[in-house]
């Protein structure tokens, strides 16, 4: 069985965000077209269905890391943040966005809460794993010689 861990991360988050915006699971909210994903950035995101990237990448990693919680999420999606003269300093990400995909993510049955974090359910392991297995798949097409993997 192909998991998360056997495949490239890029091409598995591109092809879930594809997924997650076909099935209308998971929906931006209208102030997402505007906001900043964290302090440290001067500007919105360019891309257009930058939402379902970053839910696609908050699945892979509750995958990953869970049971995990919105400050430890905040730290992996934050950065350096530009200062002018001063030196760069490390920022979180932005909680609101992070909480309101965990909270798309839960209603469409992907994520749940528990005590300690935010674990992957049975549905979202299953589903991250199919994605996978279509990855694996278009990746043996288009270069043969993986087939041994």
């Amino acid at each position: 069985m192909t998991t998360v861990y056997d495949v490239p991360a890029d091409v598995l988050i591109t092809k879930v965000a594809g997924k997650l915006e076909e099935d209308k699971s998971v929906n931006p909210p209208a102030w997402a077209t505007f906001v900043k994903t964290g302090v440290h950035n001067e500007r919105p995101p360019e891309q257009e269905n930058w939402w379902f990237i970053r839910g696609s990448s908050l699945m892979r990693r509750i995958y990953l890391d869970g049971p995990v919680g919105v400050a430890r999420l905040r730290t992996y999606y934050g950065g350096l943040k530009n200062r002018g003269h001063k030196p760069e300093k490390r920022m979180p990400g932005g909680g609101s966005i992070i909480r309101t995909l965990l909270h798309q993510l839960q209603e469409t049955g992907y994520v749940e809460p528990t005590p300690k974090g935010r674990v992957i359910t049975a549905k979202g392991r299953a589903f991250l794993d199919n994605m996978s297995n279509e990855v694996k798949l278009s990746l043996i097409e288009k270069m043969p010689e993986l087939k041994s993997y």
